[in-house]
């Protein structure tokens, strides 16, 4: 039996304007998954609204009580394991393993929130009247938009309200509509098994064809004062554009074009281990994927040879086999889009050491390139796919040239064993992340998570996530009568 949800508003699962629903397709199989409501701006109206009547009364739940509601939550989502793990597999074709650690991080997220929850949250300031107080005071900000993506859906999920709500917002959560179930309405039934109030989280799925529509009406409506999008860069300039337009801040954790790099003084057997996994991981569908393998040229025949034999090996089928390292792509027209980068690559002159050739379905092999140039898609646009580029490097003036030759900056992996070598070149990489002496998918709920130039920006994860969704307001406090002029 097909499952089927509503709108989630003000605590209660309502059907959208209409009863209008739209549909939900397993990219393995090709079948029905599940249907959901088809919200419009109507609905995102009523969702707003709801989440504004909320405010007052959960910015002033006292902070231990937000604390202890967050902790529940962690809990609830981790005896949910099971469940996640069929529903990504459904859903979104996650393997066990990516859908295990989405459950891990989410709820570790959850618990960095609840840890927030009483972090300093202002400064006393020197006044200039005597006897005066002046204090610099973070306050929640109110209604928050969250858009949230289908690659990690439990992460971003969580990530997309933990904050928030920890500060004392409201929110109202715009799944993706290739997973709103696992990014969406599972997070609302998580928090509200937790003891969530009602309107202080709410959901609003959308039928594809109303994406921008639902979008722009949801951060023009009044009473939204942030907004947060976790998503492609080409989609974050037009939700930056229309944050700018209503003059709301926001936070955009966009696309990468990232960088693995092997110095001369790597580990080989690590360095492989390393790129397999940074690259592969999601069938490569991860903001931090590894696009670009840079190896110093002393190593490159020897890793290139030991690195496209693994690629070779790695099981790729149903996302339901725990065997099963690469699954399918999110749907069969992306594993198209990523067929037709590595086509044209070829095409003009690229070499394909392993993979590459026409997706079955939804299924991609995880490929690998050499000889990618710049007249090539590949060159410049993420692959968010199953698939990476080698290249060749003679030191690390050039290294860094190639790691910096992309407009955006979201992470990137140095391997070497000497970390002050590693340090070294960090510094000199223009991204928001940097890992020395691992690869680049790495996310910890205490650290700043963001991206520089075509990536984003605004920082997400620990204190960084808190003051994301607070505003600061001075107030003062005179110990006496003022004297003025007139």
């Amino acid at each position: 039996m097909t499952r089927h949800r509503e709108l989630f508003i003000g605590g209660a699962d309502v059907p959208a304007a209409g009863g209008r629903v739209t549909e939900d397709v397993s990219p393995f199989t090709g079948e029905l998954f599940a249907t959901v409501a088809a919200g419009g701006p109507g609905d995102v109206a009523g969702a707003v609204a709801a989440a504004d009547a909320a405010f007052p009364d959960w910015a002033a739940v006292p902070p231990a009580e937000r604390r202890a509601l967050l902790l529940r939550a962690a809990d609830v989502l981790r005896e949910r394991e099971a469940e996640v793990v069929a529903l990504m597999a459904g859903e979104v074709g996650g393997t066990a393993g990516w859908a295990g650690f989405n459950v891990w991080l989410g709820a570790e997220n959850l618990r960095e929130a609840a840890a927030a929850v009483t972090a300093p949250r202002g400064e006393v300031l020197a006044a200039q009247e005597p006897g005066a107080l002046g204090l610099a005071v973070r306050e929640p900000v109110g209604v928050v938009a969250a858009f949230v993506p289908w690659n990690a859906p439990v992460i971003l999920g969580v990530r997309a309200v933990a904050a928030a709500l920890a500060a004392g917002n409201t929110v109202v959560l715009k799944p993706s509509e290739e997973a709103p179930l696992a990014c969406g309405y599972l997070i609302a039934d998580v928090l509200r098994a937790a003891g969530l109030p009602d309107g202080v989280l709410n959901v609003v799925s959308n039928d594809p064809a109303d994406a921008a529509e639902v979008a722009e009406a949801l951060i023009a409506e009044p009473a939204v004062r942030a907004v947060n999008f976790t998503g492609s860069t080409p989609v974050g300039r037009l939700i930056g554009a229309h944050a700018a337009r209503h003059l709301k801040p926001a936070v955009l954790e966009l696309g990468g074009k990232n960088a693995i790099v092997v110095l001369a003084d790597a580990d080989l057997d690590y360095a492989v281990d390393a790129a397999v996994f940074g690259v592969f991981n999601n069938a490569g569908q991860i903001c931090m994927s590894g696009d670009r393998v840079l190896v110093h040229e002393s190593l490159a025949a020897e890793f290139t040879e030991r690195f496209t034999a693994r690629v070779a090996a790695l099981p790729h089928g149903d996302p339901a086999d725990p065997g099963t390292v690469i699954g399918p792509l999110v749907s069969a027209r992306a594993a198209r889009r990523v067929a037709a980068l590595v086509a044209d690559a070829a095409h003009r002159g690229a070499t394909v050491l392993t993979g590459g050739g026409e997706p079955e379905g939804a299924l991609h092999r995880a490929t690998v390139l050499t000889g990618v140039t710049p007249e090539m898609e590949l060159h410049h646009g993420e692959a968010f796919g199953p698939v990476c580029v080698l290249r060749a490097f003679p030191d690390d003036d050039a290294a860094v040239a190639l790691a910096n030759d992309t407009p955006h900056g979201l992470t990137c992996g140095i391997l070497t064993e000497n970390a002050g070598h590693g340090l070294a070149v960090a510094r000199r990489v223009r991204t928001g992340i940097v890992h020395v002496n691992d690869q680049t998918v790495a996310d910890e709920p205490q650290a700043p998570f963001g991206g520089v130039g075509a990536s984003g920006y605004g920082r997400f994860g620990g204190q960084w996530g808190v003051e994301a969704f607070t505003t600061t307001r001075w107030i003062t406090l005179a110990g006496r009568h003022a004297h003025f002029p007139f």
